[in-house]
């Protein structure tokens, strides 16, 4: 991406392409019938940037898995990051009206319908992982499943957002929020890198480059939130912005100031792309979802 918002063409061409495939997979796999389903396909289709099923699916392709199985597992893990929308944006949480550019989805179903949605959502994530077209393997299929969860529980995601709601109106340091951010935006992005490589048959001790990788693009994907929050043009960003200081939470932006927090954001990028030295050009997808990470808008 360049400085006037030009996507890099590798990336812009990958991340269409993930687009187009995850929304059909969602159409073709998510019930359609009802107010719930309704529900449901509002809040995972056509909309978000589609990173982590990108991210799993360059992965897996680096490591030779079936991109058709490698779109299926895409699929849970958006699956689940749609889910954990669909419930930040309730009055109870965030208090979001507007998502990817439309009413969020306790504003077109209600409260009760958004609540039973994204629940919905989680448990059809499982389900999707668990069955023998995502892999002939069930020991691949129960890692799968187990990655996801852990990252998406209370050692990861949500517990990443109870910090942040305990975390309002408190001093933290730069350890603590980085923890939070790790947990509630870094867990997800980390799975997403790891199911690639589980379906790629990489075993645990041949990954600890690509967590890496994911650590640090975590951390730069929240400063970058942080710097959109504090900063950017809420028409792109397709929701309400610089709520987080009206709110009392801590950020990278409040603690460090803007000027530190990017140059903190590309010393992470230029760290993450340092995990991918063992790669060559196979892994140039990567790297530019890296450099796209700091360079976004939305």
């Amino acid at each position: 991406m360049s400085a006037h918002g030009a996507v890099d063409p590798l990336l812009g061409e990958a991340l269409g392409k993930v687009a187009r495939e995850v929304d059909a997979m969602f159409d073709a796999l998510l019930p359609n019938d009802g107010r719930l389903a309704g529900a449901m396909r509002y809040a995972a289709i056509g909309g978000g940037k589609r990173l982590r099923p990108l991210l799993l699916m360059a992965t897996a392709a680096i490591h030779g898995a079936d991109r058709a199985q490698a779109l299926r597992a895409a699929v849970a893990i958006e699956a689940i990051h749609a889910y954990s929308l669909v419930h930040d944006d309730l009055p109870c949480m965030d208090d979001d009206d507007l998502r990817h550019g439309k009413p969020s989805t306790h504003k077109a179903f209600g409260e009760a319908v958004a609540v039973l949605a994204g629940d919905a959502l989680q448990a059809f994530a499982f389900e999707v992982l668990a069955d023998p077209a995502t892999s002939g393997d069930p020991f691949v299929r129960a890692e799968l499943v187990q990655v996801l969860a852990m990252a998406s529980g209370a050692l990861g995601m949500v517990g990443g957002q109870m910090l942040d709601i305990e975390g309002e109106g408190q001093a933290l340091d730069l350890a603590a929020i980085s923890r939070m951010q790790q947990l509630k935006t870094g867990a997800l992005l980390g799975a997403a890198v790891e199911m690639g490589a589980v379906l790629g048959k990489v075993p645990a001790e041949g990954r600890v480059h690509l967590k890496g990788y994911a650590r640090d693009i975590g951390l730069a994907f929240q400063i970058s939130d942080d710097l959109l929050d504090h900063a950017g043009d809420e028409g792109k960003a397709g929701k309400a912005l610089r709520k987080d200081a009206g709110a009392g939470k801590q950020t990278f932006v409040a603690l460090l100031g803007e000027g530190r927090a990017r140059e903190q954001a590309r010393m992470l990028i230029d760290q993450s792309i340092a995990y991918l030295g063992s790669y060559g050009q196979e892994a140039d997808l990567l790297r530019a979802v890296a450099r796209y990470i700091i360079e976004r808008d939305r």
